[in-house]
Protein backbone atom coordinates (compact mmCIF):
# COMPACT_ATOMS: atom_id res chain seq x y z
CA UNK A 1 0.00 0.00 0.00
CA UNK A 2 1.20 3.72 -0.87
CA UNK A 3 0.80 6.17 1.71
CA UNK A 4 1.54 10.29 0.28
CA UNK A 5 1.30 12.92 1.86
CA UNK A 6 0.14 15.85 0.13
CA UNK A 7 -0.57 19.69 1.21
CA UNK A 8 -4.40 21.23 0.93
CA UNK A 9 -4.69 19.57 -2.58
CA UNK A 10 -5.80 15.82 -3.09
CA UNK A 11 -4.66 13.57 -5.93
CA UNK A 12 -6.12 10.30 -4.88
CA UNK A 13 -9.24 8.39 -6.02
CA UNK A 14 -8.40 5.46 -3.00
CA UNK A 15 -8.51 7.04 0.36
CA UNK A 16 -8.06 10.26 1.81
CA UNK A 17 -7.40 11.28 4.95
CA UNK A 18 -8.13 14.87 5.60
CA UNK A 19 -6.08 16.76 8.51
CA UNK A 20 -7.39 19.96 10.09
CA UNK A 21 -5.76 19.80 13.43
CA UNK A 22 -6.52 23.27 14.97
CA UNK A 23 -9.63 22.71 15.06
CA UNK A 24 -11.79 21.63 12.27
CA UNK A 25 -10.82 17.34 12.46
CA UNK A 26 -11.08 17.45 16.26
CA UNK A 27 -14.07 19.32 16.47
CA UNK A 28 -15.41 17.57 13.85
CA UNK A 29 -14.92 14.41 15.62
CA UNK A 30 -16.02 15.54 19.22
CA UNK A 31 -19.20 16.48 17.66
CA UNK A 32 -19.82 13.05 16.01
CA UNK A 33 -20.05 11.78 20.02
CA UNK A 34 -23.90 13.49 20.22
CA UNK A 35 -24.58 14.34 16.76
CA UNK A 36 -24.94 12.33 14.29
CA UNK A 37 -25.36 14.04 11.06
CA UNK A 38 -22.62 16.78 10.33
CA UNK A 39 -23.26 18.94 6.62
CA UNK A 40 -19.68 21.42 6.05
CA UNK A 41 -20.38 24.31 3.81
CA UNK A 42 -17.93 26.36 2.03
CA UNK A 43 -19.47 29.69 2.94
CA UNK A 44 -21.53 31.44 5.91
CA UNK A 45 -24.46 31.90 3.94
CA UNK A 46 -24.46 28.45 2.53
CA UNK A 47 -25.00 28.02 6.59
CA UNK A 48 -27.55 30.07 7.77
CA UNK A 49 -29.74 29.40 4.45
CA UNK A 50 -29.49 25.76 5.52
CA UNK A 51 -30.87 25.82 8.81
CA UNK A 52 -34.69 25.72 8.50
CA UNK A 53 -34.92 22.83 6.45
CA UNK A 54 -32.24 21.30 9.02
CA UNK A 55 -33.47 22.46 11.82
CA UNK A 56 -29.60 22.11 12.39
CA UNK A 57 -27.21 23.66 15.05
CA UNK A 58 -24.73 26.31 13.46
CA UNK A 59 -20.66 26.38 14.45
CA UNK A 60 -18.00 27.27 12.57
CA UNK A 61 -15.23 30.51 12.58
CA UNK A 62 -13.27 32.71 10.40
CA UNK A 63 -9.92 33.61 10.93
CA UNK A 64 -10.54 31.52 14.39
CA UNK A 65 -13.02 33.66 15.48
CA UNK A 66 -16.49 32.38 16.49
CA UNK A 67 -18.67 33.73 13.14
CA UNK A 68 -21.18 36.08 14.82
CA UNK A 69 -25.07 34.47 15.69
CA UNK A 70 -23.53 30.92 15.04
CA UNK A 71 -24.58 28.45 18.62
CA UNK A 72 -20.81 27.36 18.63
CA UNK A 73 -16.85 28.26 17.17
CA UNK A 74 -14.90 25.74 15.50
CA UNK A 75 -14.32 24.86 19.15
CA UNK A 76 -14.22 20.82 20.23
CA UNK A 77 -14.99 21.98 23.89
CA UNK A 78 -18.07 24.40 22.64
CA UNK A 79 -19.29 21.24 20.44
CA UNK A 80 -19.17 19.17 23.36
CA UNK A 81 -22.17 21.41 24.86
CA UNK A 82 -24.44 20.66 21.90
CA UNK A 83 -26.39 17.61 20.77
CA UNK A 84 -29.23 16.87 18.02
CA UNK A 85 -29.58 15.26 15.06
CA UNK A 86 -27.75 18.06 12.86
CA UNK A 87 -24.86 20.09 12.80
CA UNK A 88 -23.73 22.60 10.03
CA UNK A 89 -20.21 23.57 10.24
CA UNK A 90 -18.28 26.09 8.16
CA UNK A 91 -14.34 26.81 9.01
CA UNK A 92 -11.90 28.78 6.44
CA UNK A 93 -9.84 25.96 5.85
CA UNK A 94 -10.78 22.31 6.91
CA UNK A 95 -14.49 22.27 5.16
CA UNK A 96 -12.77 23.90 1.93
CA UNK A 97 -10.48 20.83 1.81
CA UNK A 98 -13.36 18.21 2.33
CA UNK A 99 -14.96 19.45 -0.65
CA UNK A 100 -12.05 19.08 -3.11
CA UNK A 101 -11.34 15.22 -2.61
CA UNK A 102 -12.79 13.25 -4.75
CA UNK A 103 -11.29 9.62 -3.09
CA UNK A 104 -13.47 7.97 0.17
CA UNK A 105 -12.83 10.63 2.31
CA UNK A 106 -11.98 10.35 6.40
CA UNK A 107 -11.23 12.74 8.79
CA UNK A 108 -8.00 12.75 11.22
CA UNK A 109 -6.02 14.25 14.09
CA UNK A 110 -3.86 13.58 17.07
CA UNK A 111 -7.43 12.45 19.19
CA UNK A 112 -8.53 9.64 16.52
CA UNK A 113 -4.85 8.75 14.84
CA UNK A 114 -4.46 4.99 15.45
CA UNK A 115 -8.37 4.95 14.43
CA UNK A 116 -8.11 6.41 11.21
CA UNK A 117 -5.02 4.62 10.46
CA UNK A 118 -6.60 1.07 10.82
CA UNK A 119 -9.70 2.15 9.02
CA UNK A 120 -7.95 4.19 6.25
CA UNK A 121 -5.76 0.63 5.59
CA UNK A 122 -9.35 -1.70 5.51
CA UNK A 123 -10.72 0.54 2.86
CA UNK A 124 -7.74 1.11 0.90
CA UNK A 125 -6.81 -1.03 -2.46
CA UNK A 126 -3.48 0.54 -3.17
CA UNK A 127 -2.88 4.16 -2.40
CA UNK A 128 -3.66 6.29 1.34
CA UNK A 129 -3.18 9.54 0.95
CA UNK A 130 -3.08 12.24 3.74
CA UNK A 131 -4.09 15.61 2.98
CA UNK A 132 -2.66 18.42 5.28
CA UNK A 133 -5.29 21.61 5.12
CA UNK A 134 -2.70 24.34 5.59
CA UNK A 135 -3.84 27.66 6.45
CA UNK A 136 -5.28 29.45 3.55
CA UNK A 137 -2.84 27.62 1.28
CA UNK A 138 0.40 27.97 3.42
CA UNK A 139 2.05 25.06 4.96
CA UNK A 140 0.88 24.76 8.70
CA UNK A 141 3.24 23.03 11.83
CA UNK A 142 0.61 21.19 13.35
CA UNK A 143 -1.38 19.81 10.24
CA UNK A 144 1.88 18.12 9.45
CA UNK A 145 2.88 16.63 12.92
CA UNK A 146 -0.82 15.61 12.87
CA UNK A 147 -0.52 14.09 9.80
CA UNK A 148 2.55 12.38 11.43
CA UNK A 149 0.75 11.05 13.96
CA UNK A 150 -1.64 8.56 11.59
CA UNK A 151 1.32 8.24 9.06
CA UNK A 152 3.07 6.79 12.29
CA UNK A 153 0.56 3.63 12.35
CA UNK A 154 0.86 3.12 8.70
CA UNK A 155 5.10 2.47 8.78
CA UNK A 156 4.36 -0.90 7.49
CA UNK A 157 3.35 0.37 4.57
CA UNK A 158 4.89 1.89 1.41
CA UNK A 159 5.93 5.87 2.29
CA UNK A 160 6.66 8.56 0.24
CA UNK A 161 9.36 10.96 1.25
CA UNK A 162 6.93 13.46 2.70
CA UNK A 163 4.98 10.84 4.68
CA UNK A 164 8.07 9.22 5.87
CA UNK A 165 9.34 13.01 7.04
CA UNK A 166 6.17 13.20 8.80
CA UNK A 167 6.82 10.10 10.68
CA UNK A 168 10.13 10.86 11.46
CA UNK A 169 8.95 14.06 12.86
CA UNK A 170 6.29 13.05 15.93
CA UNK A 171 9.11 11.20 17.52
CA UNK A 172 9.16 13.32 20.72
CA UNK A 173 5.78 13.97 21.60
CA UNK A 174 6.94 16.85 24.21
CA UNK A 175 8.98 18.50 21.04
CA UNK A 176 6.08 17.96 19.09
CA UNK A 177 3.49 19.73 21.79
CA UNK A 178 5.62 22.41 22.05
CA UNK A 179 5.95 23.24 18.78
CA UNK A 180 2.64 22.68 17.71
CA UNK A 181 1.82 25.57 20.90
CA UNK A 182 4.26 27.55 19.05
CA UNK A 183 2.28 27.60 15.94
CA UNK A 184 0.50 30.74 14.25
CA UNK A 185 -2.34 29.24 14.37
CA UNK A 186 -2.11 28.30 18.33
CA UNK A 187 -0.85 31.34 19.17
CA UNK A 188 -4.15 33.36 17.09
CA UNK A 189 -6.21 30.61 18.94
CA UNK A 190 -4.81 31.60 22.30
CA UNK A 191 -5.70 35.79 21.08
CA UNK A 192 -8.83 34.88 20.68
CA UNK A 193 -9.58 32.65 24.16
CA UNK A 194 -9.19 29.46 22.93
CA UNK A 195 -5.80 28.33 24.52
CA UNK A 196 -7.68 25.18 26.18
CA UNK A 197 -8.99 23.63 22.52
CA UNK A 198 -5.08 23.88 21.85
CA UNK A 199 -4.41 21.45 24.61
CA UNK A 200 -7.71 19.57 23.64
CA UNK A 201 -6.55 19.10 20.51
CA UNK A 202 -3.32 17.44 21.40
CA UNK A 203 -4.82 14.66 22.87
CA UNK A 204 -3.57 10.85 21.49
CA UNK A 205 -5.87 8.25 20.58
CA UNK A 206 -8.81 9.69 22.66
CA UNK A 207 -11.28 8.84 20.08
CA UNK A 208 -12.54 5.70 18.51
CA UNK A 209 -14.92 7.42 16.14
CA UNK A 210 -13.75 7.36 12.52
CA UNK A 211 -15.53 10.32 10.63
CA UNK A 212 -16.28 9.91 7.07
CA UNK A 213 -17.36 12.62 4.00
CA UNK A 214 -19.83 11.11 1.93
CA UNK A 215 -22.34 12.79 -0.54
CA UNK A 216 -22.23 15.73 1.31
CA UNK A 217 -22.76 14.84 5.11
CA UNK A 218 -20.08 13.82 7.72
CA UNK A 219 -21.34 10.42 9.71
CA UNK A 220 -20.08 7.77 11.78
CA UNK A 221 -17.06 5.76 9.86
CA UNK A 222 -18.43 2.02 10.86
Amino acid sequence: MRVSLSLERSFSQDVAIMVDVLRASTTITIALEKIPYIIPTLEIEEALAMVGEHQAFLAGERGGATIEGFDAGNSPLEIRELSGKTLIITTSNGTRILQGISGQTIIGSFINAHAVAQKAKKLAVEHIEVVMAGVRGNFAIEDFLGAGEIISHLQDQDLDEMAQAACLAIQNPEIVDQHVKNSRSAKRLRELGFKKDVDFCLQRDISQIVPQFKDGIITILE
